[in-house]
């Protein structure tokens, strides 16, 4: 018995002399957490020693800036499949989407490529060289992450990475709450029921994953995408005007209409759809998902209250917009120099120079994201009471501020 012991100790223990030794040996001291995630993983089980992801030029404490930091590049030695769905998703365009907002330079720099705020989630895009230099010059060492996002390292847990928590650290707050809406949601329930045993395993409960990565597809889209809104404008010819005012404040037409500079950066940053075949593939994904457990037109019929829902907050959007453009045109407010038109800048967030504009940022990244994006994630609350009413609210808001400057101005 105790020589069978020693037997299978000896050969767990194997591979470890076999690579990776002294990596192990130092960093059992100095990082051991580390070290047991690594030998919880299934690298470790394949013999995928540390040299493989941080090569062979970090030795000693003396020359730690030897070390290389994984990219995706790396994960596709051996993740090849994974890697290129990945780089033709959204996900990919984290560092991307983030960098071409006008202004992003402004926050702090702890913030920023400091990554304790938008950096932060961000930094799950894929960077160019230059990039990754500035970030290490920042100080900002480790900002390369990808595939390290979900999968964290040193387990790079599949498991890990398929639970709905996986998503939650920043699909939360402020503009996106992706995770009180789904764990709120019957979905989201059911699935944290299910983690604790109250329902069988056998039981319909789908995760995050489930309907955004069907089949584990890294791809990662929707069909409305990030923003809501799209190209073609809809037939419908009060929603076709709301959304070209929207377009406007988004800063990608000009008060003509014609495309500008900044529909480039929205292409680059694919955070819109820009043609029907595009969202059509997005949609029919998520059909073919929720007929796993609902009938076709149920589904339809869901999703088609979520486009609904967005072409009924557009409209409040769009009025309260052309509330703010109309005191930029009377010289009631001034126009921030760095506006292109005559419109507010939606993108320039908490940055925007007013009490009034700063109610127009709220309504349309806090309140309008809640109201469709709680309508697709089931959630009523959020639809309602975190989205549609807080739209109303804002309205009022900015009609009575307006109506008082007006008057002041006069």
């Amino acid at each position: 018995m105790k020589k069978s012991l020693l037997t299978s100790l000896l050969i767990m223990l194997l591979p470890i002399f076999a690579f990776g030794q002294d990596c192990v040996t130092c960093h059992t001291e100095i990082t051991p957490g580390a070290v047991i995630d690594w030998k919880l993983s299934k690298h470790f089980e394949n013999e995928i020693g540390c040299e493989s992801c941080h090569g062979d030029g970090h030795t000693s404490a003396d020359d730690v800036d030897k070390v290389s930091l994984p990219t995706p590049e790396i994960c596709a030695t051996c993740h090849e499949t994974q890697v290129t769905q990945y780089s033709a998703g959204k996900h990919a365009l984290g560092w991307a989407s983030y960098k071409a907002m006008p202004t992003t330079h402004a926050l702090p720099m702890a913030l920023a490529d400091g990554q304790k705020g938008c950096g932060g989630c961000h930094k799950i895009g894929i960077k160019s060289e230059e990039e990754i230099r500035e970030l290490k010059d920042a100080g900002s060492k480790f900002g390369h992450a990808a595939c390290d996002a979900c999968h964290t390292r040193h387990t790079f847990s599949v498991k890990e990475a398929q639970q709905p928590q996986a998503c939650q650290t920043c699909h939360m707050g402020f503009d996106h709450p992706q995770w009180e809406m789904y764990s709120s949601s019957k979905h989201g329930v059911r699935y944290l029921l299910q983690q604790n045993g109250v329902i069988s395993e056998e039981a319909s409960a789908p995760t995050c994953q489930t309907c955004h990565m069907p089949e584990g597809n890294h791809e990662v889209r929707t069909a409305w995408g990030f923003l809501a809104v799209r190209l073609p404008l809809p037939e419908d010819p009060t929603w076709k005007a709301d959304q070209i005012t929207i377009l406007q404040a988004l800063g990608v037409l000009d008060p003509e209409g014609n495309p500008t500079a900044r529909l480039d950066v929205v292409k680059a940053a694919d955070v819109a759809r820009l043609d029907q075949e595009s969202f059509d593939k997005e949609r029919n994904k998520m059909l073919a998902v929720c007929s796993d457990c609902h009938s076709e037109n149920f589904a339809k019929g869901e999703l088609a209250k979520g486009d609904d829902m967005i072409r009924e907050a557009d409209h409040l959007l769009a009025e309260a917009i052309r509330i703010i453009a109309g005191l930029y045109q009377d010289g009631v407010i001034p126009k921030p120099e760095s506006y292109a038109y005559a419109f507010p800048d939606l993108l320039t967030f908490h940055d925007a120079p007013t009490v009034i504009e700063q109610t127009l940022f709220e309504m349309h990244l806090k309140h309008r994201m809640r109201a469709f994006q709680g309508t697709f994630h089931g959630n009523p609350d959020y639809a309602l009471w975190y989205g549609w009413s807080e739209m109303v609210r804002d309205l009022a808001e900015i009609k009575e501020m307006a109506a008082d400057l007006r008057e002041k101005h006069q």
